[in-house]
């Protein structure tokens, strides 16, 4: 692993030499770590909290027992419902909102990788907030079983059938398509095989 990818904003090398290779058993089949904040308290810390971001989600990594262990605490970025930073004369807070309000925080942060943090969260948010329309909207057509007129007996009709990965509109560049489809594999939203099939059948078309 190349820990000068990682030290862009003046990380401490040994703290993140230490995560990577706690967290890199962590790792799913093609996920990878985007970026990593180190905290930094005023007083001597040698086991500092971290803050790792991966293509998949945001991982919280506290270590204890002096270092001998570390705990983790992660969340799928399909589930962030937002993230903020709060800047103060000693660093900088990152605070991060589930869309069930489950919230987790780290204070102590540098200003330059909480907001480099931040970033990468707004970045992500927009791209899940699409996912999460659109699955939204699956759930209401598939539930869209019947209808009822003038609140008589309700009439009841063959529920359409959808697929189950994304809408995508046929007369949209092909190409385009492809890479809308491999945001969503890389995100884990779709499975490898879903792509294939899908990237074959737009092939099929050009």
């Amino acid at each position: 692993m190349n820990l000068k990818k990682f030290l862009n904003e003046e990380q401490d090398p040994r703290s993140v030499e230490k995560l990577l290779e706690k967290i890199n058993s962590l790792l799913t089949s093609q996920e990878f770590v985007e970026y990593i904040a180190v905290q930094k308290k005023p007083a001597l810390n040698l086991s500092p909290d971290c803050i790792a971001l991966t293509n998949r989600r945001i991982i919280f990594c506290r270590p204890k027992t002096f270092g001998f262990s570390m705990d983790f605490q992660d969340y799928n970025w399909v589930d962030v419902a937002d993230c903020h930073i709060k800047e103060g004369i000693l660093g900088s807070t990152f605070m991060m909102r589930t869309t069930r309000n489950f919230t987790n925080m780290m204070d102590y942060l540098p200003k330059a990788q909480a907001r480099r943090l931040y970033q990468y969260a707004q970045e992500i948010e927009e791209q899940m907030r699409g996912v999460r329309r659109e699955k939204d909207l699956e759930v209401r057509r598939a539930s869209a079983g019947g209808v009822t007129v003038n609140n008589a007996t309700p009439i009841i009709t063959q529920p359409v059938q959808y697929p189950q990965q994304p809408q995508m509109i046929e007369t949209e560049d092909p190409f385009a398509v492809l890479q809308k489809l491999k945001g969503l594999v890389e995100n884990g939203i779709i499975s490898p095989e879903e792509f294939e099939n899908k990237k074959n059948e737009i092939l099929s078309r050009v």
